[in-house]
């Protein structure tokens, strides 16, 4: 009975369902109908309407057409009028108001890049050609106010500018104004300590309140393509004034023959001026030239370049070419010492150079410097080598009569007490061949040795010229004396060493006994009488200290002799020297010391034979003894 009941309970659900989904598809289908007639209706409106939007549309295109047609009007008119406000500005010269001037051309620039890029503009050809033949009258202008002003406030630098930008220990001497940067009684080494020290002020080529409008100048010159304008204006007004400067300082050009004719006493001078106007141009006008050229041109880095390079080229050219000259010259002992000193201020001026000629387009320059600085310390050995030889084979005839000092040996060791003056550069310059294979200090002292034993074996023989060869030993032993005092009162010594002294004041010494020896042994001799038997008849014997006897004419023969010998020999050695006090007094006291004993002896045993005489005959020996040399 439940089932049934149940499915007739499914039965009336499901006529309900039925019934509800007639019910909504009939609200569907009204829906429908109602929606069609709402479209049909608004498709009438949109045809009725789309007439007027049409209309409407076209009033707002229109509306947008002419708020930019005015927009652009605004715009042209707006660079009309700032183009006619630059070119009022233009029409005037430059040098009335230069900076606004320059801000005339950038507008006037702005002003040509704006028409070329609205070149549909009915008249905008026009309008460039009227702008571009403005803007070229006003670079031609600009250029000619950039020469002016580059002129106007390039002048020469005076001498005494350049040297208010020198240390003290370089400016001219106040009691020697012909000598340029004389450096008075300082030596090498002092001079090149000091240097290390000193400060250089470059002078003011061109007022800094100018440098900013000449920059600006140029760099609207190059925006406009004209490099080259700008390039030989800037090459020959500057070139010129350092030319100019160079001449009043005192440089001049001076070839090879021409060094080659000159007196050495003038060509010393010279040099020295050189030296100083190298340093001059390195450190101050170089560096000043430097310093200009890259402010006017900043941010033009190769016309820079090229600017600098040509401007100095010439300047460099001629300093260096002096320098060529002299170490291409003949060679000879006295240059050695300017040929160091222009070695030395390449070796300064070194670091300068390589900064102010370091761009490709100063090669050429450099490297000049770089070879110079090479020929003049190849010059500079190859004449050290020349000295030792020449001192060594030295043939000068001209002897000294009074066997003192030789001229020859005083000029040597004033040279070596020069080189030692030098030994730092010498140092380099050993090193510059070597490369630093060889100890430095080494060199030195094996050179200096060499001099002083190519001086020794020259003295030897010019010793052999003297016929006596008590002179010989005399000359010899002033010579090597001269040698060994001026080597212990010099740096020498700490080269050569106490060994080296010790040595060379033996062979003093035995010099000196050689010339006692070879003077004083003869005489001597007189005062010697062996004993013999007396000899018989008339003259009987004279007692001696020996008891042996000789005879009285023996005796005063002896005495005879020895007067004459004596007087010969003092007559002889009144007229030699010995330069040295010291020296002098010991051989004097040394000679005393062998004769007198020898001639109070002969007093004492023979003084009986010539007792009238002996008093005044020690006297007179005494005297000539102690101022016989």
């Amino acid at each position: 009975m439940e089932v049934p009941q149940a499915l007739e309970a499914l039965r009336d659900r499901a006529a309900l369902v039925r019934e509800s989904l007639q019910k909504s598809q009939t609200i569907t289908e009204s829906m429908v109908s109602i929606l069609g007639s709402f479209d049909h209706r608004l498709s009438a409106l949109e045809t009725a309407m789309r007439p007027t939007q049409m209309r409407t549309h076209s009033i707002r295109i229109a509306h947008e057409n002419i708020d930019k047609t005015l927009k652009a009007a605004e715009t042209i008119l707006a660079q009309f009028d700032l183009m006619c406000k630059a070119e009022a500005k233009i029409l005037r010269e430059p040098h009335e108001d230069l900076e606004s001037y320059l801000e005339a051309i950038d507008q006037l620039r702005s002003n040509i890049q704006f028409f070329t890029n609205h070149k549909s503009f009915k008249s905008s050809d026009g309008i460039l050609n009227h702008a571009n033949n403005l803007l070229a009258k006003a670079l031609s202008k600009l250029e000619d106010e950039f020469r002016k002003l580059l002129a106007n406030y390039s002048k020469p630098v005076e001498p005494d500018r350049l040297f208010d930008g020198l240390p003290n220990s370089l400016r001219p001497s106040a009691t020697s104004p012909g000598r340029q940067g004389e450096l008075g009684s300082k030596n090498h080494s002092e001079n090149q300590k000091n240097l290390e020290i000193a400060v250089f002020t470059p002078p003011t080529l061109i007022p800094p309140r100018v440098l900013p409008l000449l920059h600006d100048l140029a760099q609207q010159m190059v925006q406009a393509g004209h490099q080259q304008q700008l390039f030989r204006i800037y090459r020959d007004t500057r070139a010129s004034v350092l030319e100019q400067s160079l001449w009043k300082l005192g440089v001049e050009r001076l070839s090879k023959d021409d060094v080659q004719k000159m007196q050495w006493e003038v060509l010393e001078a010279k040099i020295a001026n050189w030296i100083h106007y190298m340093r001059i141009a390195v450190k101050l006008l170089f560096a000043g030239e430097k310093k200009i050229c890259d402010q006017i041109l900043d941010g033009i880095d190769s016309l820079r370049d090229q600017c600098f390079a040509e401007v100095t080229a010439n300047s460099v050219a001629v300093l260096l070419s002096f320098g060529e000259a002299i170490a291409k010259s003949k060679r000879s002992p006295e240059k050695l010492f300017v040929l160091l000193d222009m070695y030395d201020i390449m070796r300064e001026l070194q670091s300068e150079i390589e900064f102010l000629f370091g761009s490709k387009s100063c090669i050429e320059m450099r490297e000049s410097a770089q070879s110079l600085t090479k020929r003049l310390a190849q010059t500079a050995q190859e004449t050290f080598v020349d000295f030792e030889e020449a001192v060594e084979k030295d043939a000068t005839k001209t002897a000294v009569l009074d066997g003192t000092v030789h001229p020859l040996t005083s000029y040597v060791i004033n040279y070596v007490k020069f080189l030692f003056d030098y030994q730092s550069t010498l140092k380099q310059l050993f090193q510059e061949f070597d490369d630093g294979a060889v100890d430095a200090d080494v060199q030195l002292t094996t050179v200096t040795t060499r001099i002083m034993q190519a001086l020794q074996t020259n003295l030897d023989g010019k010793s052999k010229q003297y016929k006596d060869p008590a002179l010989t030993q005399l000359f010899l032993m002033n010579n090597i004396h001269y040698i060994v005092r001026s080597v212990r009162r010099s740096e020498a010594t700490d080269l050569l060493g106490d060994d080296w002294v010790q040595i060379h004041r033996r062979i003093v010494q035995q010099h000196a006994n050689q010339y006692k020896r070879i003077s004083w042994a003869k005489i001597l001799q007189c005062l010697t009488i062996q004993g013999a038997s007396p000899s018989g008849g008339g003259g009987g014997l004279l007692g001696g200290d020996t008891g042996s006897g000789v005879s009285r004419a023996m005796v005063k023969d002896r005495y005879k002799t020895f007067n004459v010998q004596f007087e010969d020999l003092h007559m002889r050695q009144s007229q030699w020297n010995v330069p040295d006090s010291e020296l002098r007094e010991s051989l004097r006291l040394a000679v005393a010391e062998v004769l007198l004993p020898a001639y109070r002896s002969f007093i004492k045993r023979f003084g009986h034979v010539l007792l009238c005489f002996w008093p005044s005959l020690l006297l007179f020996v005494l005297i000539h003894v102690l101022h016989l040399i």
